[in-house]
């Protein structure tokens, strides 16, 4: 009876953890994100078995040579490398803490040969002695009756299953970065196609305003204007092959080699081919999709590993039993080693009990819990960040055709009023000042509607990211 009440009461400490109970803090966001703020939008219900299939890369990338440029860096790039290398050593850590929870299991051997002198020994002769020893023993083994042991392994744990979900946000944050330099790239090379031609177009100009002047059909102030046009389209020449060249530095950067030229995007190239459509904008979407996001899932992570550091606080106020034991056998003789007999064995168990510390463990404590309430701080941040980011990309969604439709019509505008200038100038009805100002409007609008272009591509790598983009969520 007594044994085993013994034995319960054994299997109950080994049962006692002092960790708070944890779980993840309620959403700290509204429970619908809503970007229209009275815009018009198409109801589109959130559907997450619907939508996933959206999100995947291969779907998602439309170009071939930007997949494959995206294969290189993920297979390349150092800060990726770097995260895969920090799980890697979250997970050893993570053995090392588990190894722990169990006694450690050695075998030592040992053998020595002594002679003692004859002034030194009792009988007055010299003698000689032989020690031969075998043993197999457990080493300071902690019996974990606080679940101090355990909770060390669970914020092991909890760290390197951030680390993955690190990793995931670093992947993540890789995918749009080589996006978004692509875009870059094809937006700058559409800049100085546009630069070049209408470098070309005002040395034509040019041509044939010195021809007029040479003839004194007009003056030399129209000709010193017509220089000022040239020389800023090739001031725009030069500043954006320039700017090409940081651009593909980027990519090279972030691919983690030297980038092929067949997998670089081509001016002729139209913006909007590169990056499908996520998905349209709704009026609304649920905040439970915000835990699709890497970041979240660490912040998690991060907070349940404090948790459990707040119950190995809490256990190192109580008593400490460490275990040595071994058996072996012992002889003289080699040769009787393992002779009936020779049986040998330790038994040393070990107590440690805080008496006082000057406040140390209490310190600890403190520290523990404020460890976690920052992790509940770093949480709630994560969501809220999230939820901006989702809500200003679905926002800037709502207006892109409208933006892109009017900046066209724009640059059609202007065109239409520069053929006018040209013909009214022709005509002698009007000065040059107005040419020179219809040129520098319809540039500004060229330049503009790329821009716009770029920004609405962005927007979609903006989405992708602020969604989890396509990272497996856990089950």
């Amino acid at each position: 009876m007594r044994a085993g009440t013994l034995t319960t009461a054994v299997l109950a400490l080994s049962a006692c953890n002092l960790a708070p109970t944890v779980q993840a803090p309620p959403l700290s966001v509204p429970a619908q994100i809503t970007p229209a703020n009275g815009l018009p939008t198409t109801p589109v219900e959130w559907n997450e078995a619907a939508m996933a299939p959206t999100l995947a890369l291969t779907d998602w990338v439309q170009d071939e040579r930007l997949r494959q440029l995206l294969t290189q860096a993920l297979g390349q790039n150092r800060s990726l490398q770097q995260a895969i290398l920090n799980v890697e050593r979250a997970r050893a850590v993570y053995g090392i803490s588990r190894a722990n929870q169990l006694p450690t299991i050695g075998l030592s051997s040992q053998a020595s040969r002594t002679r003692t002198a004859a002034d030194l020994s009792s009988s007055g002769q010299s003698t000689e002695l032989n020690q031969f020893t075998v043993q197999l023993g457990i080493t300071a083994f902690e019996l974990d009756f606080w679940g101090r042991v355990r909770n060390l392994s669970e914020a092991a744990l909890q760290q390197y299953l951030a680390q993955t979900e690190v990793q995931q946000n670093v992947r993540l944050t890789l995918i749009g970065d080589v996006v978004q330099a692509w875009l870059n790239l094809a937006a700058d090379q559409q800049r100085l196609r546009l630069a070049r031609d209408t470098l070309a177009a005002r040395e034509k100009a040019y041509t044939l305003t010195q021809r007029m002047h040479e003839l004194g059909a007009t003056s030399g102030l129209v000709l010193a204007q017509n220089q000022t046009t040239v020389d800023a389209a090739r001031l725009d020449v030069a500043a954006t092959t320039s700017q090409i060249a940081k651009d593909r530095h980027a990519l090279e950067l972030l691919t983690g080699g030297p980038v092929d030229d067949a997998l670089l995007p081509l001016p002729s190239d139209s913006l909007d081919r590169y990056v499908a459509v996520v998905m349209q904008a709704p009026a609304s979407l649920p905040s439970s999709v915000l835990l699709r996001r890497p970041d979240i899932h660490a912040a998690e992570h991060q907070l349940r590993a404090m948790n459990a550091n707040i119950g190995v606080a809490r256990a190192n106020f109580f008593p400490r039993i460490n275990l040595t034991a071994a058996i072996g056998t012992g002889s003289r003789a080699l040769s009787a080693l393992f002779g009936a007999g020779n049986g040998t064995w330790s038994f040393g168990p070990a107590l440690t009990l805080p008496i006082f510390d000057g406040g140390a463990n209490q310190a600890n404590l403190r520290v523990a819990e404020v460890d976690r309430d920052l992790a509940v701080n770093a949480y709630d941040r994560a969501v809220q960040t999230a939820f901006r980011e989702v809500a200003d990309s679905l926002a800037d969604r709502l207006t892109w055709e409208a933006r892109l439709a009017a900046a066209t019509a724009l640059v059609a505008a202007n065109q239409k009023a520069l053929d006018l200038s040209n013909a009214r100038f022709k005509a002698g009805t009007d000065n040059y000042l107005s040419v020179l100002d219809a040129q520098r409007t319809l540039y500004q609008a060229q330049q503009q509607l790329i821009g716009l272009r770029l920004a609405e591509q962005i927007n979609r790598v903006a989405l992708y990211k602020a969604l989890g983009g396509d990272a497996p969520q856990p089950q």
